[in-house]
């Protein structure tokens, strides 16, 4: 299953080894799961996993990329690429961006202005526990 993670679902798999998104890293590990990046999430990405909050060092945060960019599919996103779609916050509307020129078989958020516009897009948008009765 190619799936659109949000920065969110992604950062809490990659730093919570024992929290309640932990598997993921095991789905995308076993490949029942495959990560969809642009240049656009994986910036993003990286500027989080550098907050000072996590006080995490420049190689735990190469480390972290490292279990999870090997795993990903890598989609090359146009700027002209049509979104009919759009969030109300534009910060997301990347991962609706990336989803549709990847062809996505799902976006996977806890963001609730993701979550609400699900309906009026051509693939499944869903939190961890609605992807987990997928798989």
């Amino acid at each position: 299953m190619r799936v659109v993670f949000d920065t969110n679902v992604a950062l809490s798999a990659l730093l919570f080894p024992s929290g309640s998104l932990a598997w993921l890293r095991d789905a995308w590990h076993d490949g029942r799961l495959t990560p969809l990046v642009s240049n656009e999430t994986v910036i993003e990405l990286i500027r989080v996993l550098g907050y000072p909050k996590f006080e995490l060092s420049e190689e735990e945060r190469l480390d972290l990329m490292a279990d999870y960019l090997p795993f990903a599919e890598a989609v090359e996103v146009e700027a002209a690429d049509p979104v009919d779609t759009v969030c109300r916050d534009a910060y997301d509307q990347k991962f609706i961006t990336l989803a549709l020129a990847a062809g996505a078989d799902a976006l996977l958020t806890g963001d609730r202005d993701l979550l609400d516009i699900g309906a009026e897009l051509p693939f499944p948008v869903l939190t961890a526990t609605d992807l987990a009765t997928r798989l």
